[in-house]
């Protein structure tokens, strides 16, 4: 089942994207980026367990990015990737966002759910704000893709 999170499963959210992380997968994020975006946050349950995440953050009046989507690796090929990639752009067409984007190291899977390859300086500048404090400023080695929706 797939819904909003709720603050108190930050701890369960921040253990999916430390595993993640630490496979390379998508970069780490604090307790404090956590809790300050909650409201960003879909989770898929199974079993009372939370086995995948993903956020939407509104960056401007038409534009959105997919942050730290994740699934525990004992779930993976199941679509939960997708259904919870898939409940992020119906909640960003429900507001009115035209367009979202992501900054992925697994660019297959955006592709196939429709994202094409942009240029990272193609991004508004407004974006960069969070990226002083990531661990690989200034080397960023994501990819960024777009979907128009």
């Amino acid at each position: 089942m797939i819904r909003k999170a709720y603050v108190h499963e930050i701890k369960e959210i921040y253990k999916i994207i430390q595993k993640n992380s630490e496979a390379g997968k998508l970069l780490p994020r604090s307790y404090n980026q956590l809790y300050e975006n909650i409201r960003d946050f879909f989770v898929f349950e199974k079993d009372k367990s939370i086995i995948g995440i993903c956020a939407l953050h509104i960056s401007w009046e038409n534009l959105a990015e997919i942050k730290s989507l994740a699934v525990l690796e004992s779930e993976r090929k199941n679509g939960i990737g997708t259904e919870l990639l898939k409940a992020c752009l119906k909640e960003a067409r429900d507001l009115g966002i035209k367009q979202v984007f992501t900054l992925t190291y697994v660019v297959e899977f955006f592709e196939k759910n429709g994202f094409k390859q942009v240029e990272k300086n193609s991004l508004p500048h407004k974006i960069w704000s969070e990226c002083v404090n990531c661990v690989h400023f200034p080397d960023c080695d994501e990819i960024a893709l777009m979907i128009d929706l």
